[in-house]
Parts: C-alpha cells; structure tokens; sequence
C-alpha cells in the first residue's frame, strides 16, 4: 500500500523505514516542524531537583543537544508516555524511567501512583491540556518548561500534487490533531479526499481523529492505544 506519513521529517524518515520493512510504498509530507529551545529546558532542569515527565520525544531530542549539562540530572525520575519515547529516554542515559501504555493522563496517574510531586514538565506548544489538567486533579505539584514549538511548515503545492496524482495514497497517518488540522487546510486534500470512498485515514487518538472532517469521519480508524507500533498495527 501507498502510506502517506505527516509527521515531521526526523521523525518522519524512522517511520518510513518501518513502513518499507512491513512492505509498504511510504510518501512523505511533513507538515510541522520543531523549533527547539535547549536553553529553556537547560535552565528549567538547573533550578529544579524531582522528577521529569514528558509526552512527545521531542523534549527528549531538545535535552539531547546538553550534553554534559545533562549529566547530573540522569538519576532524576523519568516519566513519558509510551514505552518508545520511555526507550528514547534510556538510550540517552536516564536511569529510573517508567512509561504510561496510554496517554498524558494516563501518564498522571502513573505519577501519582509512584508518589513523585515537584515535577518538571519538558512540553512543546502548542499541545494537550490533558497531562496538565490530570496533574491538577490529582495535587500534584508542577512546572512547566515549554522547550519546543511545533512550527506549520507549508508544503509547496506541487509537492502536494505529485502525492496525490495516480491515485494518491492508499492510507493517510495522523500522529497529532494540529497536523490533521495542517492536512485538511490543504486545498488538494480537501478536493480529493472525498471523492476516494476507499481511503484509510489512521490517527493514533480520538483527540486527533477530532480534526478529521464529517464527511471523512467513516473512512477513520483510531489506534488501540496512542503509540506508533498500534497505530502501524492497524495497516
């Protein structure tokens, strides 16, 4: 099958190598990139001391950039949601890290149930409000560092054409609601899409699949849970 990937381009190019290896053709058309801010996250971890959490590996790849800033904070608990971002975590050298199988408030809970409070939150915006919102519920005590925005990046129109002549794809992946958003503010996708009663549109959450237009709603299927392996499941 043709699958079209909407991630960013890092995290775009891993996905598009697992998608050859399932034997699948996989199109590329990233719709937001990061801007990173180790700077923020630097200071953050500097005048702080608990635990960290996180929600996307994004934050992980803006600490990667410390290096040896890095090094006191390895032994802070860890928390992220999912065990792939938690692996990201290990790989970098983090000790003591723990990984929620569902999303940001499922990742609260995690939290509360190991008893950490002063937590540092390595976040991007825009985002969810839900891990913070769960925080709240549950009293536990916070910061936030914002050390990364996710930035639209428009694709040349071209691009777009290309992907969508000679049938376009056969399946469309959705990692987060503000590229779904991004996708369907495209005028190709707008135009086409309705008239391909047989493509599948894959969103890794009931959150994102919320941007899906109604006419396209039949045409979506959610991952059992929020991570790539379930989403890729779904192929």
């Amino acid at each position: 099958m043709r699958v079209l990937v909407t991630r960013p381009a890092h995290s775009a190019t891993r996905t598009a190598q697992r998608l050859r290896d399932m034997g699948h053709e996989p199109l590329l058309l990233p719709l937001r990139q990061p801007l990173h801010d180790s700077a923020a996250a630097a200071a953050a971890l500097a005048t702080t001391s608990g635990a960290i959490a996180v929600t996307s590996a994004e934050a992980i790849r803006v600490v990667s950039a410390l290096g040896e800033q890095l090094r006191p904070h390895l032994t802070r608990p860890f928390f992220a949601v999912g065990e792939t971002t938690a692996g990201e975590a290990r790989s970098l050298g983090f000790r003591y890290v723990a990984a929620s199988a569902g999303n940001g408030r499922d990742l609260a809970d995690l939290i509360a149930a190991q008893g950490a409070d002063g937590l540092l939150y390595l976040a991007g915006t825009p985002r969810a409000e839900t891990f913070e919102g769960r925080l709240r519920e549950l009293g536990i005590q916070f910061s936030v560092a914002e050390c990364y925005r996710m930035q639209s990046a428009v694709p040349d129109s071209a691009e777009v054409d290309a992907i969508f002549a000679d049938g376009g794809p056969d399946v469309i992946l959705f990692y987060s609601r503000q590229t779904a958003e991004d996708f369907f503010r495209l005028p190709e996708p707008r135009s086409a899409l309705p008239k391909r009663s047989t493509i599948r549109l894959l969103c890794l959450s009931e959150a994102v699949a919320g941007a899906v237009p109604a006419v396209l709603r039949k045409n979506v299927t959610i991952a059992p849970m929020p991570d790539e392996r379930s989403l890729l499941s779904l192929l």
